[in-house]
């Protein structure tokens, strides 16, 4: 890593430390100011440290705060500091939101609050019927282009100023605008019917009365989809929960558990809920769509019920509810949904090559009025002189063709229709015709994980007993232990349920005798069936169709043919699946007790006394369950946590393969166990509910508690799960690296589980090392940690979105400069808005083009915040696809859309543009010499007709046939990947290739107005017949020039245009002679003069493929 970059502290920015800050808890500002670190100089190097001296220049807040401000200060730039503080501070007001505050909501009681809140309703619409066309008016003059002819167009509404006829500069302007209005109609009425179908959707108020529709806080709702951020209040399952459905909002397809409030699922009946005085009190609006702190609390009752409220009692808008109907109190609506918050605006997205070609026209624009200047300075600036040079503005006019538009859009066009077209990569569809060459001009790729590189589906590969380890090819070995196992637990305990273990009871201290291989896979399995949050979902069938999903009860028939499991996690869904695949299934569970069926059909009951479920900061889940004769605890540690943290009795074996197994990309867990006397238990249940009660430091209090249980723990075994990669995940990005892309993985999955991906996936490859960001909290930690990273060279990033987030907030610019230098990026816990900002800094600091796929609801943000987003329909829904600029299948479609369609989208609209471009300069070029050799007078060469022919009929379709060149075959694109990266340094249109263009113009142009000027028989005509139909000749024999690969169509356009000049010859007779045009002079003249201009420029053609040939015909070769 570049040694050299200093980590210079950056000045507090009021509104980006306010934006950072949303949603963080208080604990890390707090920190952050006791620190005080402006006045702390941060040592950058070891050499640093040793020397004493720091590596960059500290600003102590005193210091600044004493600077004078006077008269000197003011004139030296002080003034500029000033306007631009006004100019924020105005900008700051007139932007300024509704502060986001924290809410009570009465149960039932909406004329208790006082405050209004939004409407709850979707809008995704850009316009509206006022601002329709103004708006895309101003799109479309924004460009300096198209605002050029609008200028050039009304100024021949002046008669002084009239060069030629109004529908030669208005009607391809006309056709431009009305082709643009119509598209974004279309795009409009179709965002309006999508919200208006979301908008419509009937959802019931419980009232006193009883049902009526409704939308808006302080309501109860029940419904399937959830329409607004609510409490759950109540549900039609015996169990108090139920599970939803998050895919449109995480990303993940899992099921996700959410218990009702306590207090209001014991009342009697629904009625209830209006007869109690109750309230909830809900933390202000916020982005993370994890964590959720409130507290419920009833107040008919003596003493007062309070109840403390966490993510698990919400149901946030746009996720469904997957069994069962729910109550629920709503407390967010509108724009301060969780949705809502974690969603971008949509922008207008502008392609890279249209930038550079607007560029080219201003260069285009400038030399016109220059050109212009000098031939009224020829003329001696008399008389109008000003109208004669907005004159000879207009008259050369056609440098900068209006057809540029026409064609460049017609291009894009046609490139959507081949991507659509193309059978290798079926049902990718084209969204935004106007940026297709974007695929070929991409630097960093920046992916979703689940559904995107994975299929999200696990399986279990591994069990690693320490001294034994079992694959996929040794389960049957498993299962005959488990069923001898439990033989001898049926005959021993003569039937009992509930036992635990074969014929050992508990006892405190660790067995002195080595354990069995068949005791050791008992209890292993057993862990692994008791540690987890699956839940088992019986499904009735009615004449073999599948009805809604039914609760679980303890009569039930647990038949095997209808069981689902869903979980919030499918780790735990491929665990409990192995499991009854080796003979212990899981039948039944609610939120007091879970039955595991064992092979010989007898069921064990467990009660579950706590759970402790996984969390970022822990690292781990656990769960205490009670059983006939003693209480057992048991963990699932994730493998890259500190086993020393929790004492486990471990052994080097057992590490090590640990690592091993995660270096295979599978994802492994640690399972271990102890047993707790009652006394131990009572103990700490009454430290727990006082921890959970807390109003402050909540989390902490709690982890600290939980902790303190998990000492002297046994570990079992090793489990290694392996997660299921799309198809040809790991070519494609072995296939995008070559080409030079950079791929960031933005996911909010867990730190554990994106590593390992990125293993499996090789998105790092084997050789490569991983540098894990620590979790940060301050500015300290974050410049320590920052230190760390800058040493290791070529190795990959793996960091979290807390991490990130403070990191951001004081050394932006240092951390996205070395993170730019890593191979890999691996960024998790990203909320939806932090993936669109990673995309919005990329684009900040490196000015390189970005493109982010993804195929979830989370994904949206980032996908319409890059350059160029890419979305797949897959299990996630089509959110994602919806809102993508190209929608595919599947990832492994992405190598091809880059490598092939990109290449040839960018490849053509380049020689497309700059051939327009020429076709426009060298017309030029003869107005020029022309009014230079006629005493510089402001007269058209050509008028009428022959100017709309030229740009139409006579020469769009040879010039439009370029769209069908390609320079290399797919196969060879896709073969050599490294051709990629000569794209994305924008070689094939720059101010090099137009100078070279403007060249070949401007000898063209003089040596077919010089030739026709000095072959003329003294009749003017002549000299218009002999030029003009020398350009036609010459344009398409140049499109000849340029082709690299022959298309049928071209030698058909080619032919076509050439018919159509001469059919069009004989209507002509206002400005040819064809008396002179059907004459042998006539014929040696055109061909001597058009061979004089195209001859050298296919010698030298010749000449470069020769000695200086591109690397793409090398391979053709």
């Amino acid at each position: 890593m570049a040694d050299s970059i200093p980590l210079n502290p950056v000045r507090k920015n009021s509104r980006k430390t306010a934006y950072y800050n949303a949603g963080r808890p208080a604990r890390y500002q707090i920190e952050d100011e006791s620190l005080n670190l402006d006045e702390m100089p941060l040592m950058m190097s070891e050499e640093a440290f040793e020397n004493d001296e720091s590596d960059y220049q500290t600003l102590p807040r005193a210091r600044v705060s004493q600077r004078r401000r006077g008269l000197g200060w003011f004139l030296c730039g002080g003034w500029k500091v000033l306007c631009t503080s006004c100019c924020e501070c105005l900008v700051h007001t007139c932007r300024r939101k509704k502060e986001l505050k924290a809410r009570t909501v009465w149960l039932g009681h909406p004329e208790k609050c006082e405050e209004k809140y939004p409407k709850n309703a979707i809008k995704n619409q850009k316009y509206n019927i006022v601002t329709f066309v103004p708006g895309v008016l101003y799109q479309q003059f924004k460009f300096f282009l198209n605002l050029y002819f609008l200028v050039v167009a009304c100024s021949q509404f002046v008669p002084s100023l009239k060069i030629g006829y109004l529908y030669t500069y208005w009607a391809p302007l006309g056709f431009v605008l009305a082709v643009t209005m119509v598209r974004e109609a279309v795009d409009e009425v179709r965002r309006c019917r999508r919200d208006k179908e979301m908008n419509s959707q009937l959802y019931s108020k419980l009232t006193v009365r009883g049902d009526h529709n409704v939308t808006h806080p302080d309501d109860i709702i029940h419904n399937q989809r959830i329409p607004a951020d609510m409490i759950f209040m109540r549900t039609s399952e015996k169990t108090g929960s139920c599970f939803i459905r998050t895919d449109q909002l995480d990303g993940e397809t899992d099921w996700k558990l959410r218990i009702a409030v306590a207090c209001t699922q014991r009342l009697p009946a629904l009625g209830d809920l209006f007869s109690i005085s109750a309230y909830v009190y809900a933390q202000k609006p916020e982005l993370d769509i994890h964590s959720f702190e409130g507290n419920f609390t009833r107040e008919d009752c003596d003493p007062p019920i309070h109840d403390s409220l966490s993510i698990e009692n919400t149901l946030w808008a746009s996720t469904v509810v997957a069994s069962g109907t729910v109550i629920g109190v709503v407390i967010y609506t509108g724009k301060e949904m969780r949705s809502v918050l974690n969603t971008s605006q949509s922008k207008n997205k502008v392609g890279l090559l249209d930038l550079e070609l607007n560029r080219l026209t201003k260069a285009l624009f400038l030399a016109q009025v220059v050109l212009s200047v000098v031939m009224v300075a020829l003329q001696g600036f008399l008389g109008p002189w000003f109208r004669n040079l907005f004159r000879f503005v207009v008259l050369f006019s056609y440098i900068i063709p209006i057809s540029l538009r026409v064609n460049l859009d017609m291009g894009k066009s046609a490139y959507g229709w081949m991507i659509m077209k193309d059978e290798n990569i079926p049902g990718t569809v084209v969204r935004t015709s106007t940026i297709p060459e974007e695929l070929g001009r991409l630097v960093y790729l920046l992916t979703d994980k689940t559904g995107t590189l994975t299929q999200n589906e696990m399986v279990f590969k591994r069990l690693h007993l320490g001294t034994v380890s079992y694959g996929t090819d040794t389960m049957d070995e498993i299962q005959s232990h488990i069923i001898q196992s439990y033989a001898q637990v049926s005959a021993q305990s003569n039937g009992n349920s509930a036992s635990s273990t074969p014929s050992r009871k508990p006892q405190p201290p660790a067995p002195k005798v080595r354990k069995s291989v068949s005791s050791r896979i008992h209890e292993a399995v057993k862990a692994i069936a008791l540690c987890h949050n699956v839940t088992p979902v019986y499904e009735s069938r009615v004449n073999g169709v599948s009805t809604e999903p039914e609760s679980t009860e303890a009569d039930q028939d647990f038949s095997d043919d209808n069981r689902t499991y869903q979980a919030s996690s499918p780790d735990e869904v491929a665990l409990v699946r192995w499991t009854e695949s080796v003979g212990l299934t899981l039948v039944n569970r609610d939120l007091m007790s879970l039955q595991l069926k064992t092979p010989a059909g007898h069921i064990l009951t467990y009660y579950i006394l706590q759970i402790f479920p996984f969390t970022s900061e822990s690292k781990r889940m656990g769960i205490i369950v009670r059983v006939v004769k003693n209480i057992c605890l048991i963990h699932n540690h994730s493998h890259d946590m500190a086993v020393a943290d929790v004492t486990v009795v471990v052994c080097c074996i057992m590490l090590s393969q640990c690592g091993n197994m995660a270096r295979e990309g599978l994802r492994t867990l640690v399972v271990a166990k102890k047993s707790l006397t009652e006394e131990q238990y009572q103990d700490f249940e009454s430290r727990y509910n006082q921890a959970k009660l807390s109003i402050h430091d909540r989390a902490l209090k709690v982890a600290a508690v939980v902790e303190s249980l998990e000492r002297e723990m046994e570990l079992l075994c090793l489990t290694g799960v392996e997660d299921q990669l799309q198809a040809d995940v790991r070519p494609t990005l072995e296939l995008l690296r070559n080409a030079g892309i950079k791929i960031w993985m933005l996911t909010g999955d867990k730190l554990e589980t994106a590593t390992c991906i990125a293993k499996s996936s090789h998105l790092v490859s084997r050789n490569q090392d991983v540098h894990v960001f620590r979790p940060v909290s301050n500015r300290g930690e974050a410049h320590l940690e920052l230190n760390s990273f800058r040493r290791k060279h070529d190795c990959a990033l793996v960091i979290s979105g807390d991490s990130l987030e403070v990191c951001l907030r004081y050394y932006e610019h240092e951390f996205v400069e070395l993170a730019c230098q890593c191979p890999a990026v691996v960024c998790c816990r990203c909320s939806p808005t932090q993936k669109a900002q990673i995309v919005r800094l990329l684009q900040q600091h490196t000015d390189n083009r970005t493109c982010a796929i993804g195929d979830g609801g989370n994904d949206v943000s980032m996908i319409q915040a890059a350059d160029c987003g890419i979305g797949i329909e897959g299990k996630e829904g089509k959110q994602a696809s919806l809102a993508a600029d190209f929608s595919i299948t599947q990832f492994k479609h992405i190598g091809r859309l880059l490598m092939v369609h990109g290449r040839n989208s960018y490849k053509r609209s380049a020689a497309l543009g700059q051939f327009v471009m020429h076709r426009g300069m060298i017309i030029s070029t003869m107005q020029a010499v022309f009014s230079s050799i006629f005493y510089f007078a402001s007269v058209p060469l050509y008028q009428g007709f022959l100017m709309v022919g030229y740009a139409t009929i006579y020469t769009m379709f040879p010039v439009f046939s370029l769209v069908l060149d390609q320079d290399v075959k797919p196969e060879m694109a896709l073969l050599y990947p490294e051709l990629y990266k000569d794209l994305t340094k924008g070689r094939s249109l720059s101010f090099k290739t137009f100078l070279i263009w403007v060249l070949i113009s401007v000898y063209q142009g003089g040596i077919l107005m010089y030739g026709a000027l000095v072959l003329f028989d003294q009749e003017f005509v002549h000299v218009v017949a002999i030029s003009f139909t020398a350009l036609i000749l010459t344009e398409l024999l140049m499109v000849a020039l340029m082709v690299r690969t022959w298309h049928w169509l071209m030698v058909v356009a080619e032919l076509i245009s050439l018919g159509c000049y001469l059919a069009s010859l004989a209507f002509l007779n206002e400005y040819f002679d064809l008396s002179f045009i059907t004459t042998r002079v006539f014929l040696w003249k055109v061909c001597v003069i058009t061979l004089v201009s195209c001859l050298p420029l296919y010698i030298i053609k010749y000449l470069k493929r020769k000695f200086s040939p591109p690397s793409y015909s090398k391979l053709s070769s």
